[in-house]
């Protein structure tokens, strides 16, 4: 019988496995709200199957909450009870503790745990449809036991005024209760039949349940490492996921997993990597390559053979001496210039031919863009403005510009590292452009030093009067220009154009081996 609203009597127990404090079911009310998938993945199994977003609501609980608690079985709703089984399988497999270090504390990770579970949890309710059908049995068992005592009561209270309510509660000779409640006794002996049988039939299927939960946690493992991973390839922080709305965070994972360079992340992550240790190994003003010996004043550089007379007292006065002098004999060196101060601009071929694949199947342009978004870190971590200037035939340019001073967007990152432009190769336009842009730096800013990297595949000509204005340039705003030919031996021969220009050349020719350019993030 419903009651005064037209509800059936509720059942008994909670209807949520895991305990969750009412702040930690809004994240999941408003997450689901968000998030199309999760909303579409529940439609789907309620069609099916008869309180499955509560499952779902349980298993984004155990991921997001930092201790999360499974309730037992006792305090369970009776119509609830496969749910929890669920759950603490969940709770109890090995990968779980695992996929909490991605998600605990992160809404977003969470829901993606539940999506990546949704094909074991969707076989395993096909596969169990027997010990749920127990469980609904035993919850309208204990709604019904619940109607008659639900009846007695509101008939004691419409006539408890009377002496006719009064008789009707009375108490039997034998000190059982009258007829009104007389039918509970049955109903009540039903309901606890119908809950062990339940209880009996989710034991039975406990195994097939354990297995589909370990199967469950290790694709959720898999999914969230593998998005984790993606983000920081590209160079997307915890923090700034955590700042970020659930749309956007989703429609970033999306591009990033079906970018033109999605299956490279793997390589610009260990670019990004290798800069990074290639960093903190950087020694400023290193002597570089030892040539022989030469006279002077510089104690850093004195020869062991100097050093020793300051062992014998007779000879400190003539070290004395010869210091004083400039006299000393030091190592002679050869090596790079300490650091710029300037921009980092990172000149990238774009044209036909950096579709091709080197081996490992990488593409001359992956590798290229993933060297180039290295620059952008080494630029971001010195504080120097970084500019990527993508190039192909002289009519096709493309500049992206990403002050010190400001955050690097991430949509823009995704835009300079997807951009393809197609067509031939010319270098005086973009070495032209990034002449111009380090000028203008020098100009208002008073910055010079900068550092210019054109990274291509091709040789091609320059003219004369290109060439002198190019020297003219140089020589006023003091930058470098390092060279990278990727598979493309020739570039680098004697006597090539690119050789003529650039202060570093190196050829590139394993494009699987990121540590190719490695003292390159040593030097600028």
């Amino acid at each position: 019988m419903a009651d005064r609203t037209g509800q059936e009597p509720a059942e008994p127990g909670h209807t949520g496995a895991v305990a969750a404090d009412p702040y930690d079911r809004i994240a999941w009310r408003d997450l689901y709200a968000r998030s199309a998938a999760l909303r579409e993945l529940a439609a789907e199994l309620a069609a099916r199957h008869a309180h499955t977003t509560d499952l779902l609501a349980d298993a984004f609980l155990a991921a997001y909450l930092a201790a999360p608690r499974v309730r037992e079985a006792a305090e369970m709703a009776p119509s609830r009870l496969f749910n929890r089984q669920v759950v603490a399988e969940l709770a109890a497999s090995p990968g779980f503790a695992a996929l909490r270090r991605e998600t605990a504390g992160d809404p977003y990770a969470a829901a993606l745990a539940v999506l990546a579970e949704a094909p074991a949890l969707r076989l395993l309710l096909d596969r169990t449809e027997p010990a749920r059908e127990a469980a609904a049995r035993a919850a309208e068992a204990r709604r019904s036991a619940g109607r008659p005592a639900r009846a007695a009561g509101e008939t004691a209270q419409q006539a408890g005024a009377t002496a006719g309510a009064l008789r009707a509660g009375a108490t039997s000779a034998d000190g059982t209760a009258g007829p009104a409640s007389a039918p509970a006794a049955p109903a009540e002996q039903a309901a606890s039949r119908a809950e062990t049988a339940a209880r009996q039939a989710v034991e039975a299927v406990a195994p097939g349940i354990r297995a589909a939960a370990r199967t469950a946690t290790a694709q959720a493992v898999r999914v969230t490492r593998e998005e984790a991973a993606l983000m920081r390839a590209w160079g997307v922080g915890h923090g700034e996921l955590e700042r970020m709305p659930y749309e956007e965070r989703a429609r970033l994972a999306e591009r990033l997993r079906t970018g033109r360079l999605a299956r490279w992340a793997e390589l610009i992550g260990r670019f990004r990597q290798m800069a990074d240790g290639e960093r903190a190994r950087k020694v400023e003003h290193a002597t570089g390559e030892l040539i022989g010996v030469t006279l002077g004043d510089d104690l850093s550089r004195v020869l062991p053979s100097e050093l020793a007379h300051l062992g014998l007292p007779e000879l400190r006065a003539v070290f004395a001496a010869r210091y004083a002098a400039g006299e000393l004999m030091l190592y002679d060196s050869r090596g790079e210039r300490t650091t710029g101060q300037g921009a980092v601009i990172a000149c990238v071929d774009t044209s036909h031919s950096m579709y091709e694949e080197g081996p490992g199947g990488v593409t001359r342009e992956a590798w290229s863009k993933a060297c180039a978004l290295a620059l952008l870190d080494q630029a971001r971590h010195a504080r120097r403005d970084f500019v990527g200037i993508l190039f192909s035939a002289a009519d096709k340019l493309q500049v992206f510009r990403f002050p010190a001073a400001r955050p690097a967007p991430v949509e823009r990152v995704l835009e300079f590292a997807e951009t393809f432009l197609g067509g031939g190769t010319s270098y005086q336009r973009p070495l032209s452009a990034a002449a111009g842009l380090l000028a203008e730096e020098f100009d208002t800013a008073a910055r010079g030093r900068g550092d210019i990297v054109l990274i291509t595949d091709d040789e091609c000509g320059v003219t004369e009067q290109w060439t002198r204005d190019w020297l003219k340039a140089k020589r006023r705003l003091d930058f470098r220009l390092f060279g990278l030919a990727v598979g493309a031996p020739t570039a680098t021969a004697s006597g090539s154009v690119l050789e003529a220009l650039c202060d570093n050349l190196r050829p590139i020719e394993d494009l699987t081996d990121v540590r190719a350019a490695a003292d390159l993030f040593r030097l600028i």
